[in-house]
C-alpha cells in the first residue's frame, strides 16, 4: 500500500446503504487497508486540561496556551504543530471571552479548514468532508431543538468578518459531525478523549460482525510512510482475509449487546436499520441471555427474571460507587451480585460479564490480584465465545487478564494470555502501535520469568517475594487509567 493512496479500497454504490468502500485487491488479516489523517478534531470538554490538544495523549504535566489559556500541549513541539489549526480558535475564544462546547469547536475547526483548504485536502480523499451524510431531515424533535441551540452558539462564536454561512449550511455541518464523528482514544486505548472527522472513514459502512477495525495511530510514523505525517491518523486494518471486491465494514457499536439493542442504538444515532447477518439471525443472542445448567437442570423462568432485575439494579449501584471512587463498596456489590447470579445466569450472560469485568478491574486496582485473576479468566472465557476472534476489545481484555495473572504470580497462565493478546493486537493495532510495543515488552519479560520458573520454581518464588518486599507491585496501568478516568 502506498500511504495516502486508496489503491486497496474503491468507492461503490452499496444500494440501500448508499455509498460504501470495497476491497480493490485481496487483503490479509492485519493489513492496513488505508491510513487517513483527521480533517479536524477536538479534545472533549471534560478532558481539556488532561489531554494534549495536538497529539491527544493523556499527560501528567501539560503546557497551557498563554493567549487563550484553554488549549494544552505536551511541549513546544506539539504546540507548534497544532498552531495552524488552533490560531483562529485561539482568537475566537479570546474574542468571545469563553469556550464553547466541543461540537461547536469542532464545527468551527471544520469550517476554518474548509475555507483554507476546501473540503478535499489530498488526492486520495474520495469525497469532500461537507458532502458526508448529515441526516438532519431525520432528526427527532428533541434533537432538532438541540441543533438550533448549537447553531445559535456557533454563530456567536464564529469570528466576526469571516465568511458567513446560512443556518441550513451550519445545521448540515452539525449533522455531519453527529453521524460521522469518530471517537478518539488516548494512547493506551482505554479512554475516549476526543472526536474527529475522517472523510474516507465516513464512507465505510457498518456491520455488527465487521471485517475491518479502526485504530488511532497517535503519530507513530514508523508504521507507515512519513509522507503522511499526522499526529491524529487512523488506520483501517483488515480483521481477516478479505477477497477482492468484498465490501469493507466496521462496527459502529460494541457487539456485546442483544441484536435488538444494537439495532436501536444504530437507529437512534445513525438513522438506519441494521440488516447484517448477525442481526437478521439474532446470532449469539442466546449466549448473551444464557442461563446456567446445574445437574442437568435450568433455573425457572421466574428465578431468571428475578435475578436479571436484581443484576440490572446492582450494576447501576456498582457504577455509582465506581464513579464516586468507593472501590471497596464496588467489590462488596460485585460479590453480592455474583452470588445471586450463581447457578442462574451463565458466564456468557451480559449482566454477569459486566459484573466480572468491574470486579476484576477493581480488585486488581486494590492489589487483590489472585481474586482479580480468577474473575478476569471467567470474563475472558465468556468474551471468547461472543466476540470476533480478532476483536480489539477481546485483545485488550485478554491482555489485562494476562497482566493480572502475572501480578498474582501465576506466571504460566499470565504468559499464555499475554501471548494470545499479543497475537490479536498485532492484527488490530499493528506491530508499531504503542500498545502493541508495550505488550511486546511485557511478553519478553514474562517469557524470561517463565524460563526461570520452569528451571527452579522455588528459586523463582523466593526472588519474586524478595522483589515485592523491596518494591510494591504496581497495579496495571490499564486498570488505574480505566478506574480513575472519567467517562465522557
Amino acid at each position: 500500500m502506498t500511504v495516502g493512496n486508496m489503491e486497496s479500497a474503491v468507492l461503490f454504490d452499496a444500494g440501500k446503504k448508499g455509498r460504501g468502500l470495497k476491497a480493490n485487491k485481496d487483503l490479509s488479516a492485519g493489513e492496513v487497508v488505508f491510513a487517513e489523517p483527521s480533517f479536524s478534531a477536538v479534545v472533549f470538554d471534560s478532558l481539556a486540561t488532561q489531554v494534549c490538544h495536538s497529539c491527544f495523549r493523556r499527560q501528567a504535566k501539560l503546557h497551557r496556551c498563554a493567549q487563550c489559556r484553554f488549549a494544552y500541549y505536551c511541549d513546544r513541539t506539539c504546540q507548534t504543530a497544532c498552531w495552524d489549526e488552533h490560531k483562529q480558535e485561539c482568537g475566537a475564544i479570546r474574542k468571545m471571552g469563553m469556550v464553547p462546547k466541543e461540537n461547536v469547536r469542532l464545527a468551527a475547526r471544520m469550517l476554518w479548514r474548509l475555507h483554507k483548504d476546501t473540503g478535499i485536502v489530498s488526492d486520495s480523499q474520495l469525497v469532500s468532508v461537507d458532502q458526508l451524510e448529515d441526516h438532519v431531515a431525520d432528526l427527532p424533535e428533541a434533537d432538532l431543538k438541540q441543533l438550533k441551540t448549537d447553531v445559535h452558539s456557533f454563530l456567536k462564536y464564529w469570528s466576526h468578518g469571516s465568511q458567513q454561512h446560512s443556518v441550513d449550511y451550519i445545521s448540515n455541518i452539525f449533522g455531519i459531525i453527529k453521524c460521522n464523528g469518530f471517537t478518539l482514544s488516548d494512547q493506551k486505548g482505554l479512554q475516549a478523549v476526543g472526536v474527529g472527522l475522517f472523510p474516507n472513514l465516513g464512507l465505510v459502512n457498518h456491520d455488527c460482525w465487521p471485517n475491518c477495525t479502526v485504530i488511532l495511530n497517535h503519530g507513530n510514523q514508523s508504521a507507515v510512510n512519513s509522507a503522511l505525517h499526522s499526529q491524529r491518523r487512523i488506520e483501517l486494518r483488515a480483521l481477516e482475509t478479505i477477497p477482492n471486491g468484498e465490501e469493507l465494514t466496521v462496527s459502529y457499536v460494541d457487539f456485546l449487546d442483544l441484536s435488538a439493542d444494537r439495532k436501536k442504538k444504530l437507529r437512534d444515532r445513525f438513522f438506519f436499520e441494521c440488516t447484517c447477518e448477525h442481526c437478521r439471525q439474532h446470532t449469539k443472542d442466546d449466549l448473551m441471555m444464557a442461563t446456567s445448567v446445574s445437574d442437568g437442570k435450568k433455573p425457572s423462568a421466574d428465578k431468571v427474571k428475578e435475578v436479571s432485575a436484581y443484576s440490572k439494579e446492582c450494576l447501576e449501584n456498582i457504577e455509582k460507587s465506581r464513579v464516586e471512587g468507593d472501590y471497596h463498596e464496588v467489590v462488596k456489590l460485585c460479590h453480592e451480585c455474583l452470588e445471586k447470579q450463581e447457578n442462574v445466569l451463565a458466564d456468557t450472560h451480559l449482566y454477569k460479564l459486566r459484573v466480572l469485568s468491574v470486579a476484576s478491574e477493581v480488585l486488581s486496582y486494590l492489589h487483590s490480584f489472585s481474586e482479580a485473576a480468577a474473575y478476569a479468566r471467567r470474563m475472558v472465557e465468556g468474551y471468547m465465545k461472543l466476540y470476533h476472534p480478532n476483536n480489539a476489545q477481546l485483545g485488550m481484555a485478554i491482555m489485562r487478564a494476562g497482566v493480572t495473572y502475572w501480578h498474582a504470580g501465576q506466571i504460566e497462565l499470565g504468559h499464555g494470555m499475554i501471548c494470545k493478546a499479543y497475537g490479536i493486537l498485532l492484527v488490530t493495532h499493528g506491530p508499531n502501535h504503542s500498545i502493541t510495543r508495550d505488550l511486546e515488552s511485557i511478553r519478553t519479560q514474562t517469557e524470561m520469568e517463565l524460563k526461570m520458573f520452569q528451571q527452579n520454581e522455588q528459586v523463582y518464588h523466593t526472588m519474586r517475594e524478595a522483589a515485592l518486599k523491596n518494591q510494591p507491585v504496581a497495579s496495571s496501568s490499564s486498570t488505574d487509567e480505566k478506574l480513575k478516568g472519567c467517562k465522557h
